[in-house]
């Protein structure tokens, strides 16, 4: 008796359909970075500034210069675990450890990759024992802290050049719209846990979201999300109540970590405090960030590059020493989590195997 072959790839069913779908927008996403980074790498940069000239600039750095931005890159690589030990209570640092770099470098390789990140994220924390409702208000909280602070910092150094005369008073509206658009955040995720009959009435509106593919299908049932949603509710006011601010202020040195990176390796090729002031650079920093968020190119690479290169060269900075500088920094916070995830992921499947496997029981 022949069998059909079922490979939904091959069935012009919506599964099917689904899939090659999938499969053509991952094409036109890959293909879109890659377009992205040539352009960037060799259209743009050599015509914004000579490759030799960034080349001796980088030969030219000393060996306690490459030591303390390696020191500054390893710390900034374990600030990641911060905000994940406080969020998800009964997590160990070497739990934190294999996660955070391992979803650091898959979210550094694929196009959209923090969506894909988030999966590895809820892989490893589902594989140490914790329920789904936890993983979920760990991520939760995580997401919109990280996306605070994205927001906030903006606002912050752009306040800080106007208020020290290193940018025009025109720019102080920006700062305005800026703090308007933060709080409207802010009052926005505080309005969603303000009391237990709005946080039903958003589970049940995502819910009847989530069915509406089933119901155009000709399909029945909806999931029951509004009482999931007030137990929800209640988990996330628990926690934010012990750690609120010990949470912001983890999220807050993560970021910063990642900003002195930055900071170091313009002073060590060369690029003074009066050409390039702190404040302008971590605008520089802070902006760029806030546009990376769009993932056009996984990890924002090129987007970044030339964001900051940009932004660094009209604030005041040599060309080729703010090349080199920023390309230290993608070198060390791009690249280097990518084989430190590598070997993470190894050090994770290889602890997962040793739990499956079966124990051998004593013959006799």
């Amino acid at each position: 008796m022949l069998v059909a072959h079922t490979d939904p790839l091959a069935q012009p069913g919506p599964a099917g359909r689904s899939s090659r779908s999938a499969h053509r927008r991952l094409a036109v996403q890959v293909l879109l970075a890659v377009a992205v980074v040539a352009v960037v790498y060799l259209g743009l940069l050599p015509k914004l500034v000579d490759v030799g000239e960034v080349w001796a600039t980088l030969r030219a750095m000393t060996w306690l210069e490459l030591v303390t931005l390696l020191g500054a890159a390893v710390w900034n690589l374990a600030s990641y675990l911060l905000p994940q030990l406080l969020a998800l209570p009964g997590l160990t640092p070497r739990q934190a450890v294999l996660e955070s770099h391992t979803s650091t470098a898959v979210g550094n390789l694929l196009p959209a990759g923090q969506a894909v990140g988030l999966g590895v994220t809820y892989r490893f924390y589902s594989s140490y024992g914790f329920p789904p409702s936890q993983i979920a208000l760990s991520l939760l909280i995580q997401g919109v802290w990280n996306n605070f602070v994205k927001l906030g910092m903006p606002i912050v150094a752009l306040g800080l050049l106007v208020l020290t005369g290193q940018a025009a008073g025109e720019l102080a509206p920006v700062a305005v719209i800026g703090v308007v658009a933060f709080g409207v955040a802010l009052a926005g995720f505080a309005v969603s846990l303000s009391s237990e009959r709005r946080a039903g009435w958003i589970g049940a509106a995502l819910a009847a979201a989530a069915s509406l593919p089933r119901r155009l299908a000709g399909r029945q049932g909806r999931p029951s999300w509004a009482e999931e949603a007030v137990r929800f509710r209640a988990g996330v006011i628990a926690l934010l109540r012990r750690r609120w601010h010990w949470f912001t202020l983890a999220t807050l040195v993560s970021h910063l970590s990642l900003f002195l990176v930055l900071l170091l390796a313009l002073r060590h090729v060369g690029v003074a405090e009066s050409r390039v002031s702190w404040i302008e650079a971590l605008a520089a920093f802070a902006f760029v960030r806030l546009l990376s968020a769009f993932p056009i190119t996984p990890g924002g690479l090129g987007v970044v590059e030339l964001g900051l290169a940009a932004v660094l060269v009209v604030a005041g900075g040599d060309k080729a020493k703010v090349v080199a500088a920023v390309l230290v920094f993608r070198v060390l916070t791009f690249l280097l989590p990518m084989p430190v995830g590598a070997l993470t992921y190894w050090l994770w499947r290889r602890a997962e195997g040793r739990r499956r496997a079966p124990t051998a029981r004593p013959s006799g």
